[in-house]
């Protein structure tokens, strides 16, 4: 069996549905298909929930309205038949229902806010089934919060989703397609949570390490994943072969084509992922596998904003043993990640992408540590490659090119993978353009 999640912009209208349908009946394989919300409906399902909680309910029951008449809109020319409408027409009343109850409660709170979310893509799946129904083909829908679970701390419960999946799997082995929904879950309480923004990807992934896939297929509305930001740089390719590491240093620094940790369940059971575009499906993508690339030594840039840099001076001055582990307990504490480390014999230096605790973190810090002004506004551009330790030249390179953009820090060293730079965000896009001109050759791609 393959994976294969469709985001939003896959789904998001009729005739993109339609074509969904005939890329996965077309392979002859069979599939257990992801599907996303569609497109705008998570946002406006948010825009509700922030009504609610500022108990505004004309304004929100007319969003509900507005997201009705859309859905019937979309119905109408989905489906074909007059049974086709007419079950679709039923499945839009009974999920409204849902909607307009949650829309009763006061008052409205973060579980009834998440229940409401996740109606995108409980109704997503079922009109994808129901027009698969309505076409003759072989699909069952199975639903993401019936296997889907999550801990206390938001991660995914892999042996639980593995065991109950395969369950729920039994005795469907005549049925070609298997549709599911992406990004929702349950959380310890058995109420409806979330794998985050993008969490579709991360579901296909868990799904496809559960079942030991051939395959897990990310279909987007792009080819693959570029060696650069093509919103931001000239002249940009698609790479067409990533390791899992490089794959999930890019998403993690910020490539936009994935969900920082969709790489994890298949590397950790070898099922390779593949990268793909609905507008383009004959187009190759980008495979991740875990085998070494193929190709330059260096392989993409991805960059990473709003980050904030950290600098920490210890008061004990030199041999300052355990003032490291003062510092990331308190890190801890507040779990907050640490992006980049340099560190000197009494000097930290540390980036966040998260600034909801900052102000606690600096208090606790500022009782053993002198802190300088923190740099906001930066970006962390990550140049990811095969970085051998017998290699040479590759950070004389990147600095050189660089040698005009001042750097705030470096790290280099922790991994095989990954060379990142510290830059203000407004040199962000120099420093992009500069280093694909100089790190990249074009003539073939």
């Amino acid at each position: 069996m393959q994976v294969w999640k469709f985001g939003g912009t896959s789904v998001g209208k009729p005739e993109r549905m339609k074509s969904i349908r005939d890329l996965v009946t077309a392979d002859p394989g069979r599939k257990l298909v992801v599907l996303s919300a569609l497109s705008g409906s998570t946002n406006a399902l948010l825009e509700i929930g922030e009504a609610l909680k500022a108990k505004d309910h004309t304004r929100a029951n007319g969003l509900i309205d507005e997201l009705r008449a859309h859905y019937h809109a979309f119905n109408e020319e989905l489906f074909e038949t007059p049974e086709g409408l007419d079950h679709g027409r039923q499945i839009i009343s009974s999920e409204f229902n849902v909607i307009a109850n949650l829309a009763t409660y006061q008052p409205f709170t973060a579980k009834q806010d998440k229940e409401l979310v996740a109606e995108g893509e409980i109704l997503s799946t079922q009109l994808f089934t129901a027009y698969l129904m309505e076409r003759g083909d072989s699909v069952t829908l199975i639903h993401a919060l019936d296997f889907m679970k999550i801990d206390a701390d938001a991660e995914p419960l892999f042996n639980e989703i593995e065991t109950d999946l395969k369950s729920i799997l039994e005795g469907r082995e005549n049925y070609q397609i298997v549709v599911t929904q992406g990004f929702i879950c349950r959380n310890p309480e058995g109420n409806i949570d979330n794998l985050k923004r993008g969490g579709s990807d991360y579901t296909a992934s868990l799904i496809g390490g559960a079942l030991t896939a051939e395959e897990i297929q990310i279909w987007t509305d792009i080819d693959g994943m570029h060696n650069n930001d093509p919103r931001v740089v000239k002249r940009t390719f698609p790479v067409r072969y990533l390791t899992f590491e490089e794959a999930a240093e890019l998403a993690y620094f910020g490539a936009k084509i994935l969900h920082p940790s969709t790489i994890t369940p298949a590397k950790l059971r070898g099922v390779p992922v593949r990268l793909k575009n609905t507008m383009e499906p004959e187009a190759p993508g980008t495979l991740i596998s875990a085998n070494t690339s193929a190709g330059a030594e260096i392989t993409a840039i991805a960059a990473k904003d709003n980050i904030t840099a950290i600098y920490i001076h210890s008061t004990r001055m030199l041999n300052a043993y355990g003032f490291v582990k003062r510092v990331f307990d308190i890190f801890d504490k507040y779990k907050t990640p640490v992006d980049m480390i340099t560190t000197s014999e009494v000097s930290v230096a540390v980036t966040i992408d998260n600034s909801e605790h900052l102000e606690a973190i600096t208090e606790e810090l500022s009782q053993f540590a002198d802190l300088e002004e923190h740099d906001r506004n930066q970006t962390i551009i990550c140049v990811v490659g095969q970085f051998f330790a017998d290699k040479s030249g590759v950070a004389f390179r990147i600095l050189e090119a660089l040698r005009d953009i001042p750097v705030r820090m470096i790290s280099y060293g922790a991994s095989e993978h990954n060379v990142s730079i510290l830059v203000d965000t407004k040199d962000k896009n120099q420093a992009l353009e500069i280093l694909n001109e100089n790190l990249f050759t074009f003539e073939n791609q």
